[in-house]
């Protein structure tokens, strides 16, 4: 490896100059690099050296630009057998976010600075701190594709130090959404009180089931009459519905469990499956007919996956404003009544409030559970996660009377 000043005359009959880098790279291909300053072609030539001599150097010629390597990316992302939800995300990062801001930038040329230089570009054009986040964690995925393919040397982006950035970006987000808190995140026992009273018809198993077992709107979706076992007063998960209604594993391996359910749960589910819609076969009987068979817990009418809107606009919110479990809206009908709007608008506030249930006291009308216990019933992936969330909930073991009784046998 050499470094070398070449000198020439342009067309104009002035005299150019440059430093030259001349190489063979670990193929065995000569390679050439110019360069205006001295000591620009000094540190490169100190750097290839070690990268060749390590056999990783990549370079420029056959680097690729980062839309290529997305490419490649998503490729090998739907190879792994990646839900389509989550393909979906990964295009949208990449086509919205990453590809019109550096997509025709060489991967040789995506150094640490450049990674940061990107993540200001971010913010600057109005991408909230969770989105920056997310189009990382996504850029960072693609480099690491790209290394495995030998287009890259280094991620630039994990190589970026972000434990101290992405601390503090989450305690921003936390400090802005602030800890749940019942009534306004969580609903209270006596709203879910009369949310109980209030259900009836199709949606009164399926949110009963929620309140009673804390299942994600997508594993309701997709339970399966099999796995209800009355005998032992349990829902096994195993199976979840995405949003494009496709039946797939759970988000986690934790996310298989078996959650008790209390009997009236139970007996509610025995009444509804000789209601329940059943799916066809595609077979067809003797007498002509089409064989039915259930499958889904709760179906929509042919059978199929009933979709997150409905189960929401037709179950959860109208149950909400008959139970009064809603707030005034500022505006009236046509009657001249006040126009009320749901206080809970998703799933995941019954599974909120399970969480909590599970966690009371039982003097407090909950099970209390020990944390472990709780992350299992949830299907957390970690106990931090069930901590990080719910762990302001748990009982302090500090209130008045505890702490007057401590002192009565500190001083006694």
């Amino acid at each position: 490896m050499s470094v070398r000043k070449r000198a020439w005359t342009d067309a104009t009959g002035a005299e150019k100059s440059a430093w030259v880098v001349d190489y063979v790279d670990a193929k065995g291909v000569r390679r050439l690099k110019t360069f205006k300053m001295k000591k620009l072609a000094d540190a490169f030539a100190a750097t290839a050296s070690v990268e060749v001599r390590e056999g990783v150097h990549v370079a420029d010629s056959d680097s690729a630009t980062i839309a290529t390597a997305g490419k490649f990316w998503l490729a090998s992302c739907a190879d792994n057998g990646l839900e389509r939800s989550t393909l979906d995300q990964y295009r949208q990062h990449l086509d919205l976010h990453i590809v019109p801001l550096i997509g025709g930038t060489l991967l040789s040329k995506m150094t640490v600075p450049t990674a940061r230089s990107f993540e200001d570009k971010l913010r600057e054009q109005g991408r909230s701190p969770a989105m920056v986040r997310k189009v990382l964690v996504s850029l960072g995925s693609l480099l690491a594709d790209a290394q495995e393919r030998g287009l890259v040397i280094r991620n630039a982006v994990r190589e970026k130090s972000r434990a101290r950035t992405k601390g503090k970006e989450r305690r921003q987000e936390r400090r802005r959404k602030g800890k749940l808190k019942v009534g306004v995140d969580i609903p209270t026992p006596a709203e879910v009180k009369a949310i109980v009273g209030a259900l009836e018809g199709r949606w009164r198993p399926l949110l009963l089931t929620a309140i009673f077992t804390g299942m994600r709107a997508s594993e309701l979706r997709g339970l399966r009459w099999l796995d209800v076992d009355p005998d032992r007063s349990e829902i096994r998960v195993h199976q979840r519905a995405d949003r494009f209604n496709e039946i797939g594993q759970p988000k986690s391996e934790a996310g298989e469990r078996a959650v008790p359910v209390p009997p009236l749960v139970i007996n509610t589910l025995k009444e509804w499956k000789l209601a329940c819609p059943r799916r066809e076969t595609g077979v067809t009987g003797t007498d002509g007919e089409p064989v039915k068979e259930l499958y889904l817990v709760f179906p929509n009418g042919q059978g199929k996956v009933e979709s997150l809107a409905n189960i929401i606009n037709r179950g959860l919110i109208p149950v909400q404003i008959k139970a009064g479990v809603a707030d005034p809206t500022g505006e009236v009908d046509k009657d001249g009544k006040p126009v009320m709007r749901a206080r809970y608008t998703g799933m995941h506030a019954l599974r909120h409030f399970y969480a909590s249930w599970c966690i009371n006291r039982p003097q407090d009308g909950g099970l209390g559970l020990p944390a472990k216990v709780v992350q299992e019933r949830l299907g957390h992936a970690t106990i931090v996660m069930t901590m990080d969330v719910y762990g302001h909930l748990f009982p302090r073991g500090d209130d008045a009377g505890e702490l007057a009784a401590a002192e009565r046998a500190l001083l006694a």
